[in-house]
């Protein structure tokens, strides 16, 4: 009887843990992705932990799920760590809750329990399907089983260099250059020095197929072999303009691959290169667009065979996920003897190298600041949106503090909200965010947060309509101090009389009443460690004006730090090292997509793993005025209207609250 009631309690033990996971998985998906669960039974459940970003795959979770009824819907959105299956009734749907809550599924690298939770509705859009970027096409099946073989075969990665060949082992793959090499140190080839012995012969039936189909006008004289082991890849980069001609031609054996393109505007298309395609790039999708290859060990890819050639499918009822075998890449390309004179000179290094001669400068006029904001501060956050909301998760004390303080129903504007943190930390708030960044802006509508894409200087709301608005870590990326000035005066016309503005902005003085900054605090690195370690010369001669790596490998290189060559540049900050000027860059190493693919509490290990951090990673970028001790408050007292109600150091940063006088006002000085 005894050891009967040690069982029973021993078993509510195990339910009351069970319930209180499936609760904590219930909040975070409300937290993190705004999906809201019920606790009445209905058809359709919110599957936690079973999406394809944990490395579940469809068919996995599909026949856990039919073992409790017949499955009429499973959704299975791309990266994400949960799905959503309807049954044909509620019945079979409570059964699966009551079963499979706590089940532990053994994917192919981990164990996964899942967790269940009932939703009253299944609100999951498909992405948008994405046209192929224009001059960018996939050919299936471009050489036969035996080709590949023999092609495979006659690459010899026994040795390190041969009489033929220019061999590199990266960090992220194998390397083989053939005709001419590619210099890595200085994103070229030597057109005077071809390899002896061309192109292997094996590849000359192949090349004039690509002719006579008109695939390429001209035979390439440049091969490079690409090895790509699983959880391998490339970053995105453009092919660099100088080196080589319009079209390049890739070939895939080996195993498929899914290849991301990005064009500048942010718009993203993942391309599905199969084994044995050759992918042909040539006008806006070799000179414009980015191309890269996530480092992951699975794909998201179609789980039927009926999409269109090339494209991944948008159907989330249609993905499922492929895991990664060994993948060889012959890309053909043609030596060029001329400048390139493509229809993109912006990021054309043959065509821009007039003008980038000299390090970027401190602006002298609006027309200056305008561009340089658009270049080092737009341009760079529409690139690195994904990397920077996977650093921006923990509210910052103070400011809660201050959004919990604002009365109920409050009116309040998030102006630079980045992916909308503090939108949702006072639920009785009436809360709107706007960013410069369309993708930023993108994941707070992903998180069901009010935003809308909008200039700091040129908020889209009517004056007066605020009863608050809060500019966190945004005034420092205004370049002048006319458009910092402008920059607050449009948050107090946003403000109706009485309203209150808080205001940080990155601080000159890391150490503060002898106390580091969390900022200096995470430097634990020895002096030559914190070097960051792809800090380029960016802004040398004959290298692109796009942000992202110009090689056309995005190779695994080291540059030497950029040094002003007079006061009127802007140098390169050291990241987690004191501040020596107020108008700097501050690099960003932006780290793959792979974090998406991850669990939180892998992304969270991985990102305290130094020895994997930067690796082949682009490096941009970021415009900074840090600012001087009493700086933000004189320039709050050049505001007609406007009492600082209080001014604090936190952190590093300088901070105001700022109230719009009622009527009259004297103001303090």
């Amino acid at each position: 009887m005894e050891a009967s009631c040690q069982g029973n309690e021993k078993l509510k033990k195990e339910e009351r843990k069970l319930f209180r996971k499936q609760m904590k998985a219930s909040r975070t998906l409300l937290r993190h992705e705004g999906i809201e669960t019920v606790s009445h039974p209905t058809q359709s459940l919110v599957v936690a932990n079973g999406g394809l970003g944990n490395g579940v795959s469809r068919q996995q979770l599909l026949e856990v799920l039919m073992k409790c009824g017949s499955v009429a819907a499973l959704l299975m959105p791309p990266n994400k760590p949960y799905a959503f299956v309807t049954f044909g009734s509620t019945e079979e749907a409570l059964m699966a809750h009551t079963t499979i809550n706590g089940f532990q599924l053994q994917t192919e690298d981990q164990a996964i329990t899942l967790y269940l939770n009932f939703v009253e509705k299944v609100d999951c859009k498909d992405s948008a399907c994405q046209k192929l970027p224009a001059g960018l096409r996939v050919v299936e099946e471009f050489v036969s089983s035996e080709e590949e073989q023999q092609l495979l075969s006659s690459i010899d990665w026994g040795s390190d260099m041969s009489s033929e060949s220019a061999q590199k082992t990266l960090k992220h793959r194998r390397v083989k250059h053939y005709g001419y090499e590619f210099r890595y140190d200085n994103n070229d080839v030597d057109k005077d020095s071809p390899l002896p012995g061309g192109l292997p012969e094996i590849c000359e039936e192949v090349l004039e197929r690509c002719l006579e189909k008109g695939y390429v006008n001209i035979k390439p004289d440049q091969l490079t072999v690409n090895q790509y082991e699983p959880g391998q890849g490339i970053p995105p980069h453009v092919d660099t303009h100088s080196p080589f001609e319009d079209t390049i031609i890739s070939l895939s054996l080996g195993a498929k691959t899914v290849m991301d393109f990005k064009h500048p505007d942010g718009r993203s298309v993942a391309v599905m290169l199969p084994r044995r395609s050759l992918l042909v790039m040539t006008g806006e999708s070799r000179y414009l667009w980015t191309h890269g290859i996530t480092p992951r060990k699975f794909d998201v890819v179609p789980a039927s065979e009926a999409d269109e050639p090339g494209t991944v499918s948008s159907d989330i009822g249609d993905l499922t996920i492929n895991k990664r075998e060994t993948r060889t890449s012959f890309t053909f390309r043609k030596v060029r003897r001329t400048p390139c004179d493509c229809a993109y000179p912006s990021v054309c290094d043959s065509q821009g190298s007039k003008n980038q001669d000299c390090a970027p400068s401190v602006p002298q006029s609006d027309g200056d600041a305008s561009r340089l904001e658009r270049k080092f501060v737009h341009k760079v956050y529409e690139q690195i949106a994904d990397h920077f909301s996977n650093t921006r998760h923990s509210p910052w004390p103070k400011v809660v503090e201050f959004l919990k303080s604002l009365p109920r129903a409050s009116v309040v504007a998030d102006i630079g909200c980045g992916n909308g943190k503090y939108l949702g930390v006072n639920q009785e708030l009436c809360m709107m965010g706007c960013d410069r960044s369309r993708n930023l802006v993108d994941i707070c509508g992903e998180r069901k947060f009010q935003a809308f894409a909008s200039d700091a200087l040129l908020v889209p709301l009517r004056s007066g309509i605020c009863d608050a608005c809060i500019s966190i870590a945004v005034i420092h990326h205004f370049s002048t101090e006319e458009r910092r000035l402008a920059a607050i005066n449009e948050l107090v016309r946003l403000l109706r009389p009485g309203g209150r503005a808080l205001i940080y902005v990155w601080a000159m003085e890391q150490e503060y009443k002898k106390q580091k900054s969390k900022y200096l605090k995470k430097n634990k690195a020895k002096p030559e460690e914190a070097m960051p370690d792809t800090l380029q010369q960016e802004f040398s001669s004959n290298r692109t004006e796009s942000s992202t790596v110009s090689s056309y490998e995005a190779a695994d290189f080291k540059k030497s730090p950029s040094v002003a060559q007079n006061q009127c540049e802007l140098r390169v900050h050291m990241n987690r090292t004191s501040f020596h000027s107020q108008d700097l860059l501050v690099p960003w190493h932006l780290k793959g997509s792979v974090e998406k693919n991850k669990s939180a509490e892998e992304a969270l290990k991985e990102s305290t793993d130094h020895s994997k951090a930067a690796e082949n990673a682009p490096v941009f970028h970021r415009f900074y005025h840090v600012f001087c001790e009493g700086e933000l408050e004189n320039l709050c007292r050049k505001i007609e209207n406007v009492t600082i109600y209080s001014n604090y150091y936190d952190q590093g940063n300088w901070c105001v609250i700022i109230e719009k006088c009622k009527k009259f006002c004297v103001k303090m000085v």
